[in-house]
């Protein structure tokens, strides 16, 4: 390029005319040509690197380089063609000039040529180093976003999310390209202005607090597998009941059963507490964990009518009978007359309707037999005494889970007065005015 600049510097100064103007002319048609051949390498560069790149992904049985494709990772490096272009040829006036410094005069034009043409090379200079920090900052971003890409595909990302670390790793690529085009364009050195910055570090604290912040609650949350995304997590505190659906260096993203987003800092999952559910789903179990109460009004011993009752129910036949003889033998053994209805023991209505329901579950096709299995009674209060049925579903899956639930709990309901037995219930209006009618 220089030698076509002093070509067309020589001819244009030999045209009368024009030898005035002979060096913005040939300066503006040397810009002219630079700028046209970085177009057509680029261009050529493009369309050339991108079909070879996008054929052999193609053909290859693996899916990180069609990663690499889709992100336009080989499209940032196609201009790194003009960049050298613009970078061999930004000097091409200055050696030229250099050798007619002594020639100028101290007019005002040859002064303002002077200025201008010997700050053309150290501008374009300049132009071509900021051009190549973005075309790094580009192609960084975009191999970034493909390496991310590319680890999603792992059955290991669920356990691992990476998606800070790449956000961190971005901000301190921005940081450093930012940096190091302010250096160049101010003409100072990087090392002075990250030298300077150290004064600055308080504030640049504050500013990223929240970052540094997610940042260390990000590897805490990874390193000890706290949570991934596909997680079901509970945090009343914030809100949020629902399935992770993204993981970032800021911020935790829940969908919650209703739909709505729920957005959590990162941090917070780190200083405050929250529910989990992911044990739950590996196990392959749902916890079912519910009561009724029974008035205790209606609870007695059981007499013979209600035994022999009992006994024609085929799936607490035996054990009936069984308890029967155990307890006729206990009395016997005992002398315990019948008159005696405090010594001796018996039956109760409560007591059979809290084994017919563990036979009923363990009879349960949808019941985990290999797991937490209970029927209990808690502690009376003034709403009755709870049975609760502390057991878990085979299926997890929630619109089935409540299905088993309420079909369990229907079958309840229903068998309870079978067993001489009420569920208690608070009197509500009609109860009131049918006692009051009584009256």
């Amino acid at each position: 390029m220089r030698t076509v600049y002093k070509f067309l510097l020589d001819h244009l100064r030999d045209l009368e005319g024009l030898s005035f103007f002979a060096k913005p002319i040939s300066a503006i048609i040397c810009l002219i040509i630079i700028f046209f051949a970085a177009g057509l390498a680029h261009l050529i560069t493009r369309k050339i690197l991108l079909q070879i790149v996008s054929r052999i992904a193609k053909r290859t049985k693996t899916t990180w380089d069609d990663i690499l494709v889709k992100n336009k990772v080989f499209k940032g490096l196609a201009h790194l063609a003009p960049a050298f272009i613009f970078y061999f040829t930004s000097n091409f006036a200055h050696p030229v000039l250099h050798q007619e410094l002594s020639e100028l005069d101290s007019s005002v034009v040859d002064i303002l040529s002077q200025d201008y043409y010997l700050s053309l090379a150290g501008i374009l200079l300049k132009l071509t180093q900021v051009y190549f920090t973005l075309i790094i900052v580009f192609v960084s971003n975009s191999f970034l976003n493909a390496v991310l890409e590319i680890y999603n595909t792992t059955d290991y990302s669920h356990h691992r999310p990476i998606k800070g670390y790449i956000q961190l790793v971005k901000i301190f690529v921005f940081f450093m390209s930012g940096i190091l085009i302010i250096a160049v364009l101010l003409e100072k050195d990087v090392t002075g202005l990250l030298a300077g910055l150290g004064a600055m570090a308080a504030v640049l604290l504050l500013v990223f607090k929240d970052t540094i912040l997610g940042f260390v609650a990000s590897i805490q949350l990874s390193a000890n597998d706290m949570v991934k995304i596909g997680d079901w997590i509970e945090m009343k505190s914030r809100g949020a009941d629902g399935t992770v659906i993204d993981i970032t260096l800021n911020t935790v993203k829940v969908q919650n059963w209703d739909k709505t987003i729920s957005t959590i800092p990162t941090y917070s999952l780190v200083a405050e507490s929250f529910n989990n559910w992911k044990g739950m789903e590996e196990s392959g179990g749902r916890r079912i964990k519910r009561s009724v109460n029974i008035d205790m009004a209606s609870i007695r011993f059981c007499d013979t009518d209600m035994l022999n009752r009992f006994e024609k129910f085929e799936i607490i036949r035996d054990y009936v009978k069984q308890k029967e003889r155990e307890i006729t033998d206990y009395n016997t053994s005992k002398h315990i007359s019948e008159e005696d209805v405090i010594s001796r023991r018996r039956q109760t209505n409560v007591g059979i309707f809290r084994k017919y329901l563990e036979v009923y579950l363990h009879n349960h096709p949808m019941i985990r037999q290999d797991l937490t299995f209970l029927v209990r009674q808690l502690h009376p209060t003034s709403k009755g005494l709870p049975i609760e049925i502390y057991v878990f579903s085979k299926d997890i899956v929630w619109a089935n889970y409540e299905a088993i639930q309420a079909d369990i709990f229907d079958h309840i309901l229903a068998v309870v007065p079978e067993f001489e037995l009420k569920v208690f219930q608070e009197p509500t209006g009609a109860d009131i005015s049918r006692a009051i009618s009584r009256i």
